[in-house]
């Protein structure tokens, strides 16, 4: 288990990721991290964006579904 220090920014709350989470998240100073509640409950800490891994899944079965469409509209 890894335990992150909550502390004050300014007038808000921030987190401090020490360099093994920074690794292991691959994130660094600027990146944005997304808080998302799991089925149990349970917050989990990612990098990945739940709401664009959605538009890609959408995006993925439109390509799948209209491909014939798509290889004539490349031409």
């Amino acid at each position: 288990m890894i335990a992150i220090k909550v502390t004050t920014v300014g007038a808000s709350e921030g987190l401090i990721l020490n360099k093994e989470v920074s690794r292991i998240l691959n994130v660094r100073k600027g990146d944005t991290l997304y808080l998302t509640e799991a089925p149990d409950g349970a917050m989990r800490i990612t990098p990945y964006n739940p709401a664009f891994e959605r538009q890609m899944a959408l995006a993925e079965s439109i390509m799948h579904d209209d491909r014939e469409i798509l290889r004539a509209l490349a031409k």
